[in-house]
């Protein structure tokens, strides 16, 4: 199977319904989001912790739920799409990270070691993506748990910028006003 087809090569794309849009869609701009989104995560791993690198693989596959629920205009119940239980996962997780963390006092400026930095990074860019699906959410009809989830995963990715930095004794930095 070839990876180039040259369909593409006008501007437009495929949806899953085979349906053809623009590149600049709304839609393609959120589900390519938490494309890069995935790209980021992926980048993250290993962080060297066994659980946060088992939790960032199942985010993963989460996200690329999320991107199959944005690509399809016209979902039957068959099809991809993200559950409330994907945003319940997410809530466990951090609700299990507050006992090992210290409660914010104040903004933390995003950095840390590298791992955590990187974790920092796709949580921006997580809520842009949660952005772009508003954006496209005003429009056309897209799956509000989808949406929800993306909300969640932005807190999960702080969460887990926070556990990875203090594991490696990185502290948090406050701004300064």
């Amino acid at each position: 199977m070839k990876i180039y087809t040259g369909r593409g090569d006008e501007g437009q794309t495929d949806l899953r319904d085979m349906s053809r849009v623009s590149k600049a869609s709304p839609r393609i701009e959120a589900y390519g989001t938490v494309d890069e989104v995935n790209a980021l995560v992926g980048r993250v791993r290993p962080t060297g912790h066994d659980d946060v690198d088992d939790q960032l693989r199942e985010i993963q596959n989460h996200l690329h739920v999320v991107q199959a629920d944005f690509a399809n205009p016209d979902p039957d119940e068959e099809d991809p799409a993200v559950r409330e239980e994907h945003v319940e996962q997410l809530e466990e997780w951090m609700d299990g990270y507050d006992e090992e963390l210290e409660p914010l006092q104040s903004f933390i400026l995003p950095g840390g070691g590298d791992s955590g930095a990187r974790l920092h990074h796709a949580r921006t860019v997580c809520r842009r993506a949660e952005r772009r699906a508003v954006a496209l959410e005003a429009d056309e009809d897209v799956n509000d748990t989808a949406v929800t989830y993306l909300n969640r995963l932005s807190d999960a990715l702080f969460v887990l910028g926070r556990v990875v930095n203090q594991r490696e004794d990185e502290p948090e930095e406050s701004p300064t006003y």
